[in-house]
């Protein structure tokens, strides 16, 4: 993590992508090792602009080029999430605690087969599925959850601009009153 951006907070600064194709279905990538699903990401590095990296990432991690994809938009702010203490190095200088992410939704040109795995120094995914709008808030790991219903419901209206698909029923009561307050904040904010 030596080039990363850490601020001062102890967040790892980063960014996101989802990526949707001409249906409206999201790319979900399978992390190397079976170890779980999670959208492309990655870290900025020191000086780096967020679209940027967005760019890069896009190519080590599914091997895409600026050339497949459309850009329909990025989150207003950084999302941030805080580790579990579990995952925090305590021995990494500086310390980071967490993550603030910017979000870009990307609307795919190209084909499938022109996704690849082999274009960073280690292959992030090893498979990639294209799934339902809300379906990556319940594949992710558990505390970035928040932040992909918000980055989903923040860009939502660059893919489905005649508003939201519903959110899944299957969505535990915790989450939609945890998600229900986040939208309205942000739903506030941009009033």
């Amino acid at each position: 993590m030596s080039n990363d951006w850490i601020d001062a907070e102890g967040f790892r600064a980063n960014v996101g992508i989802i990526l949707t194709n001409s249906n409206g279905k999201l790319l979900l990538g399978g992390r190397t090792g079976g170890k779980g699903w999670q959208f492309p990401q990655g870290g900025l590095r020191v000086g780096e602009e967020p679209v940027d990296a967005m760019y890069r990432e896009l190519r080590e991690e599914i091997g895409l080029e600026r050339e497949h994809v459309e850009l329909l938009g990025a989150t207003q702010d950084w999302l941030r999430y805080r580790l579990p203490r579990k995952f925090v190095r305590r021995n990494s200088k500086p310390l980071c605690i967490g993550q603030k992410q910017r979000w870009f939704m990307l609307s795919l040109l190209s084909s499938d087969d022109m996704l690849r795995f082999d274009r960073g120094d280690e292959p992030e995914f090893e498979k990639v599925r294209w799934v339902d709008y809300w379906r990556p808030v319940n594949e992710v790991i558990y505390f970035k959850r928040r932040v992909y219903a918000r980055a989903l419901h923040e860009l939502g209206s660059t893919v489905y601009p005649q508003g939201l698909p519903p959110r899944p029923r299957w969505w535990p009561k915790r989450w939609r009153a945890v998600f229900d307050k986040d939208i309205a904040a942000f739903d506030e904010v941009m009033d």
